[in-house]
C-alpha cells in the first residue's frame, strides 16, 4: 500500500496495522453508513457508487491486521496523546469505495487520500485514521510546549509552520480543518512572541557588537600612542589580555553578522598588527644596546681582571674603569649581573690586597699608638695647670714628643688622636687670649680712665641723691638713685 506521503513515523503505523495481502485479496466502496456496520460486523449493504479513482496513487505495504474492536495510537503509551477517533467519527469523516480508494471530507468537498485494497473497509479508515491521530499528536505536543514555555518562539513557530504543510493535503482521515485552525491560533499567537524575541535577538547582538567594538577601540588607542616611550611589558600584558577577551567573545558570545565581524576583525588585526611591530622593532633595537653594552663592558671586565697583579697601585686605574663601567649602558639583566660579579671580583682582589697592607701596617703603628695615647692621657695636666706660663710649656713639650713618635696607619686612627690633643690646645689658647686681654697695657690704661670718670660721676649722683633726699624730691631723689646704681655696676664689670 501506499499513500500520496510517506514519513518514517508512517512507516511503524504501517506494519502495526496494515493487512497482510494474503489476507485481503480486494477492497470495497462503502459509505459511511456501511462503514459503521462494517466496524459492528453487520452485513455490507450495496456498494455506493464509486468516487473518481487518481491515475497514480501508490500502494501500500501489506500488514497485519489490527483487532477488530480498538482503533490505538501509534504513539508510547506514557505520551499525552489525544483520545482515538471512534469508528462513527471515522466514517463521518472518511469512507472507502469498491477498489480501497480512502477519501477524506474537507468541508463539503470529499478529497482521495491512498489506495488500500488489501484490507477491508473499517482497516482501510483505521490506517487512515491513524495517520491523522499522528498528525493531532503532534499539534497537541505543539500546544503543550507553547503552553509550558522555555523554547523559542521563533523555533516552535517554524515548527507550527513545518505542522500546517503536513496538515494541509495530509494523506489522514479526521478533522483536518479542525487541526489547521488549531494550528492557525498557534501561528498567530506565536507571531507577536516571534517579532518580539527577534527584537530582543538584535538587542543582544547589537550589545555584542558594542563589547567587541570596545575592544577594537581600546587595541586601536594602544596602537595610536606613541609606542617609543611606552612600557611595554604593560602594553604586552593589556593587548594579549585584549585579545584573550576577544577570543573568549568569539567561542562564547553571539555569533555576529559576518560583514560586521570581519570590519571588526580587521581593525582589531591591524591594532594589533601595529603594537606587534613596533614591539618587536623596539626589541630589536634593544638588542643591539644590549650587544654593544656587553661588549664594552666585557672589555672592561678584562682590563679589571688584568690589574690583579698590581695589587694596591691597581686601585686608581680600577677606579678609573668603575667610571667607564658606569657610563656604558644596560647590557640585558642576566649579562648585567654575570658581568658585573666578574668584574666586582676583579675590585674585590685589589681592595682585598690594599686592606692586608693596611692590616700590616696597623700592626707596625700599634707602639706608636700607644705612645700618642699616653702623651694625651700626660696632656690633660695642661687643663689643671693654673699658671698658664707652666701649661704652655707643659704642652710645647708634649707636642714635641708627639711629632717625634711618627706617622701612624691607618690615617683615621692617626686624625681621632689629633683631634683629642686639638682640643686640648684651643682650651689653652683660649686662656690666654683671656689673660692677654685683661694684662695687656693699653687695655690696662683705658680701663683706668674710664674707671676714673665713673669714680667722678659717682661721687656727684651721691652728691644729688643726698641733696634730693633733704629736699624731699621723690622724683629726682629716684632718678639720681637708678643712675648710680647703672654707675656702680659699670665701674663693677670694668674691674673684672
Amino acid at each position: 500500500m501506499s499513500t500520496q506521503e510517506h514519513t518514517p513515523e508512517e512507516s511503524v503505523s504501517e506494519e502495526q496495522v496494515a493487512p497482510s495481502a494474503a489476507e485481503n485479496a480486494t477492497a470495497v466502496d462503502e459509505s459511511p453508513e456501511t462503514n459503521a456496520a462494517a466496524a459492528a460486523d453487520a452485513p455490507a449493504p450495496a456498494p455506493a457508487v464509486p468516487a473518481p479513482r487518481p491515475s497514480a496513487v501508490p500502494r501500500p505495504t501489506a500488514m497485519p491486521r489490527p483487532p477488530a474492536t480498538a482503533i490505538r495510537p501509534a504513539v508510547p503509551a506514557a505520551s499525552a496523546a489525544p483520545a482515538p477517533v471512534s469508528t462513527v467519527d471515522a466514517a463521518t469523516w472518511g469512507r472507502v469505495t469498491e477498489d480501497g480508494t480512502v477519501s477524506v471530507r474537507e468541508g463539503e468537498e470529499w478529497r482521495e487520500v491512498g489506495q488500500y485494497p488489501d484490507g477491508t473497509p473499517a482497516e482501510a479508515l483505521a490506517y487512515f485514521v491513524r495517520k491523522f491521530e499522528d498528525l493531532a499528536f503532534k499539534v497537541s505536543t505543539l500546544e503543550q510546549r507553547v503552553q509550558a514555555g522555555g523554547s523559542g518562539a521563533g523555533d516552535l513557530s517554524k515548527q507550527a509552520q513545518h505542522l500546517v504543510v503536513e496538515v494541509t493535503d495530509a494523506a489522514a482521515v479526521g478533522d483536518l480543518a479542525g487541526l489547521r485552525a488549531r494550528l492557525d491560533a498557534l501561528t498567530a499567537s506565536l507571531a507577536d512572541a516571534s517579532a518580539a524575541e527577534a527584537q530582543a535577538s538584535k538587542a543582544a547582538v547589537d550589545a555584542a557588537i558594542a563589547e567587541r567594538t570596545a575592544l577594537v577601540e581600546r587595541s586601536e588607542a594602544i596602537a595610536a600612542q606613541d609606542l617609543s616611550s611606552v612600557q611595554w611589558k604593560q602594553v604586552t600584558e593589556e593587548m594579549s589580555s585584549l585579545f584573550d577577551a576577544w577570543q573568549s567573545h568569539q567561542q562564547n558570545g553571539l555569533r555576529l553578522p559576518k560583514g560586521t565581524a570581519n570590519q571588526l576583525w580587521k581593525r582589531f588585526r591591524d591594532a594589533r598588527a601595529t603594537v606587534d611591530r613596533q614591539r618587536r622593532a623596539f626589541y630589536a633595537e634593544l638588542d643591539e644596546t644590549h650587544k654593544v653594552a656587553r661588549d664594552r663592558k666585557s672589555r672592561l671586565v678584562e682590563r679589571a681582571e688584568a690589574l690583579a697583579p698590581k695589587g694596591v697601585d691597581g686601585i686608581p686605574a680600577y677606579r678609573g674603569l668603575l667610571d667607564e663601567w658606569k657610563s656604558a649602558g644596560r647590557a640585558g639583566r642576566k649579562a648585567d649581573d654575570a658581568l658585573w660579579a666578574r668584574f666586582k671580583a676583579a675590585g674585590d682582589a685589589l681592595y682585598s690586597a690594599r686592606a692586608e697592607q693596611a692590616a700590616a701596617t696597623e700592626a707596625e703603628s700599634a707602639p706608636r699608638i700607644e705612645a700618642r695615647t699616653a702623651l694625651l692621657e700626660e696632656a690633660k695636666a695642661v687643663r689643671d695647670e693654673a699658671n698658664l706660663v707652666k701649661a704652655r710649656a707643659l704642652l710645647t713639650r708634649i707636642q714635641r714628643q708627639w711629632d717625634e713618635v711618627g706617622r701612624i696607619f691607618p690615617r683615621e686612627k692617626e686624625r681621632a688622636l689629633d683631634d683629642r690633643l686639638r682640643v686640648i690646645e684651643q682650651e689653652l689658647k683660649s686662656r690666654e687670649d683671656v689673660d692677654w686681654k685683661r694684662n695687656n697695657p693699653e687695655t690696662k690704661a683705658r680701663a683706668g680712665a674710664m674707671s676714673e670718670q665713673l669714680l667722678q660721676a659717682i661721687a656727684k649722683l651721691e652728691s644729688e641723691r643726698d641733696a634730693a633726699e633733704k629736699s624731699g624730691d621723690a622724683k629726682a631723689l629716684k632718678e639720681a638713685t637708678d643712675a648710680l646704681e647703672a654707675r656702680r655696676a659699670w665701674l663693677s664689670a670694668l674691674d673684672g
